[in-house]
């Protein structure tokens, strides 16, 4: 898919696929129909890295790369992953504000040109209930992504067996590679 094309897309699906020794992702256009369209990219985490690191392609063949991004240092709480893309050009970064996400998960998005995002869960009731009673862990979260105020992009995660994700993109100048970037980050991390 293009740049523009991409760029043009308002909506993405995101599901991991079962695997058991890395994480990988599909990230599909939406179809008129709302169900998932053409496969956008696919995503995949590297295997046993000193530092955290995931390669999006534009198709599961993974012959050319997309995007990627990685984390600055190795164990860091606080971690900043820098995104960059096929060619190693910096697109931007996020990281997760350690201190706020003890209670609810979030995140700082930042595009150059564009004023800092900032990413939270939606639910405090949930993000306490996922970090305090193990057994429900595996409750559905939903972030919402706002600069100023005003929203930027969001990742709702549905229900079912493998995580799946509805990814809205209200602000129509932000990096849309850096929109799923942060969305696939989200199921990667979330956990770290």
């Amino acid at each position: 898919m293009q740049l523009d094309s991409l760029q043009a897309q308002h909506q993405f699906h995101i599901r991991q696929r079962i695997r058991m020794m890395v994480n990988q992702y599909e990230v599909h256009a939406v179809a008129p129909d709302g169900t998932e369209g053409e496969l956008l990219a696919f995503a995949q985490q590297k295997r046993l890295a000193f530092k955290e690191q995931v390669t999006i392609y534009t198709d599961d063949s993974k012959q050319q790369a997309l995007l990627g991004f990685k984390a600055r240092q190795r164990l860091d709480l606080g971690a900043t992953y820098d995104v960059t893309d096929h060619a190693g050009t910096p697109i931007g970064l996020f990281r997760k504000d350690f201190a706020q996400s003890l209670l609810r998960s979030t995140w700082h998005v930042e595009q150059p040109g564009l004023p800092q995002v900032t990413g939270q869960e939606r639910s405090m009731p949930v993000a306490l209930l996922r970090r305090f009673v193990d057994s429900l862990s595996w409750l559905p979260y939903h972030f919402d992504f706002v600069a100023g105020g005003q929203p930027v992009f969001s990742v709702i995660k549905k229900w079912g067996l493998r995580d799946r994700y509805v990814v809205e993109v209200q602000n129509p100048q932000i990096d849309r590679r850096l929109v799923i970037a942060m969305a696939i980050g989200l199921d990667a991390l979330q956990g770290r």
